[in-house]
């Protein structure tokens, strides 16, 4: 199995903690209670191993589609005004990420990154209809080639205190190719055109870089 490069250090970390920790139970207790400790340290160990790995996936492109940027569920799907960059109403679609998926993101379009912004801020769980707002997030907005912008912006949720994203504002980027990586539970948003046509539903179960999100027009 694979894993991802922001979790390299936290895995290595962990393990040491882990030697360390059942090396000192080992000296001082019993025997029973080794077992326990290494039974509780295996399960952890599993969890971060999981959370940093990374799938092995085809990647398709198809400039009138959207492609879902995270795993997870959809958790929101509303019109919405977006007052950061866009000024105009979207359609809003959030994929909420737990501590058990791919902590990967990937470009929903291609085209070219027309803004990037990270702001610092709260860690409200992801599912707060004022998390979009106030939690740490960044925001990026690609243009695709039909002169589109597609807003979408990582947020940080109740547990993640790290947002890592690799869009660099007037480059030239690639749909389903890696955008960034949040650690440890969080939300994705993406902000579609009105006219697009939205192909998940509330509740739906995702797959970053292999769900279409919505369709665009072609107008």
């Amino acid at each position: 199995m694979k894993f991802h490069k922001e979790g390299h250090g936290i895995i290595r970390n962990t393990i040491l903690i882990l030697l360390v920790l059942n090396a000192i139970v080992w000296y001082i207790a019993p025997s029973w209670v080794l077992l326990i400790s290494g039974f509780a340290s295996l399960v952890i160990l599993v969890l971060i191993l999981q959370f940093f790995r990374v799938p092995a996936r085809e990647y398709k492109q198809d400039k009138n589609q959207v492609f879902c940027p995270a795993d997870g569920k959809v958790v929101v799907i509303e019109e919405t005004e977006e007052t950061e960059y866009l000024n105009e109403k979207r359609i809003q679609v959030s994929i909420f990420m737990s501590p058990l998926n791919v902590h990967i993101n990937w470009f929903p379009v291609s085209g070219l990154v027309k803004y990037y912004k990270y702001h610092p801020g709260k860690y409200l769980v992801a599912w707060h209809p004022k998390s979009s707002t106030e939690n740490e997030r960044t925001t990026v907005v690609v243009e695709n080639e039909m002169g589109i912008p597609i807003l979408f912006r990582q947020i940080a949720g109740a547990v993640a205190r790290r947002i890592i994203c690799y869009a660099t504002p007037d480059t030239r980027v690639e749909q389903n190719k890696e955008f960034g990586f949040i650690k440890f539970g969080s939300r994705v948003d993406v902000f579609l055109p009105l006219d697009a046509d939205v192909k998940v539903n509330i509740g739906d179960m995702v797959t970053g870089s292999q769900t279409v999100l919505a369709s665009l027009s072609k107008e």
